[in-house]
């Protein structure tokens, strides 16, 4: 998973104010439901120090969703009295919450964000007789995105409506629009649903890499075009999988381990290489246990397990973070890839591994 989507965050200096928070559309009276949550989000940033200035912003983009249809939530994040970044989260957290740290609280919105498959999601419409020569016209929807963030950040919409006369010479030419698309979103599959009859058609007519991605389901397609097209059934086509550029970090992690290559596991090594800016990619088994701390300093390659090795490096005044807020600075910080693989897959020591852009004399082992 690239961390990119995090840049506009650790460019700014703390303290921040990181906010979680429901904002769904599908209760009565939503806006008085956002306005009492974020009234005791407020009131607990403020016994944490946050400034009327940071939570005036704040205050300003909490609800500011309110065009998103359904259940969603935001998670919004300020410093020095400016908005840093405010994203949209899929599903509403587990529940409302609000921090004023040195560090931010990202891990949650980084969560919602896997397993960021990317993918195009089609639907062929056709309501005639199934043959060519049947009065009618064959409409397709199609988009682009990255699963499950574009449930509520959906990407580029793609229309066609074509006589179906010409259906199967249309689908030739819509094939291979839909292949370059697929090539330049990466997608790793095809979500294909509709008519059966104009969906063979078309499917019969990809290049057959394409193709080889396809995957049907049944039902309809939303009419409202704010959420993803296909919503519902890409949830459940997605369900339990990894993304296939994850799943490659994996194999090549696995590769090296066996063949005593540049690697880093358990947390005293990763640490370590991540102070070297080594790492190229970090996996987890899944988000640190709360109780796993890291001592931090002002750079983001400045992290250590013990205070004294930051002191001893001439940091000064070093401070606690929990792992997983010192972990992602230094991943955003240095280019590196997160990946978060099942225990079942691949059981790392310390829950917590690397691939390493490097090893030599001084990388640890």
């Amino acid at each position: 998973m690239r961390l990119s989507f995090l840049e506009p965050l650790y460019a700014e200096s703390g303290p921040f104010a990181s906010v979680y928070l429901d904002t769904s559309r599908d209760v009565d009276q939503p806006d008085r439901a956002i306005a009492l949550r974020w009234r005791r989000l407020r009131a607990d940033l403020t016994r944490q120090g946050a400034d009327g200035a940071l939570l005036g912003v704040l205050e300003d983009a909490v609800g500011a969703d309110a065009e998103l249809p359904g259940t969603h939530g935001q998670a919004i994040f300020a410093a020095h009295g400016s908005l840093v970044l405010d994203g949209e989260l899929p599903t509403p957290p587990a529940r409302d919450s609000a921090r004023y740290s040195t560090l931010p609280d990202a891990m949650p919105l980084v969560t919602q964000h896997l397993p960021e498959i990317p993918y195009l999601a089609v639907v062929v419409h056709y309501g005639g007789l199934p043959t060519a020569a049947a009065h009618g016209w064959v409409r397709v929807e199609a988009e682009s995105g990255t699963w499950p963030a574009s449930a509520v950040t959906p990407g580029e919409r793609l229309y066609r409506t074509v006589a179906v006369a010409d259906w199967h010479h249309s689908a030739v030419r819509l094939g291979h629009e839909l292949d370059a698309w697929a090539r330049r979103a990466h997608a790793d599959t095809v979500v294909l649903a509709g008519d059966a009859w104009a969906g063979n058609v078309l499917v019969r007519r990809l290049p057959q890499a394409l193709r080889d991605k396809v995957v049907r389901v049944g039902g309809s397609a939303p009419a409202d075009t704010r959420r993803a097209l296909l919503e519902p059934q890409l949830g459940s086509v997605f369900h339990g999988r990894m993304a296939a550029h994850d799943r490659d970090l994996v194999n090549v992690f696995i590769g090296r381990r066996a063949l005593g290559g540049p690697v880093a596991e358990g947390p005293a090594a990763v640490v370590a290489a991540l102070q070297r800016g080594q790492v190229s990619a970090l996996l987890l088994n899944g988000p640190p246990a709360p109780a796993l701390r890291l001592w931090t300093g002002p750079r983001p390659t400045q992290l250590a397990l013990a205070e004294e090795e930051l002191l001893s490096c001439g940091v000064r005044a070093p401070r606690e973070e929990t792992a997983d807020e010192a972990l992602l600075r230094a991943l955003v910080g240095t280019a590196a890839e997160l990946v978060v693989v099942p225990e079942g897959e691949l059981r790392l020591g310390g829950g917590i591994g690397a691939l390493l852009r490097y090893a030599d004399a001084g990388t640890p082992v």
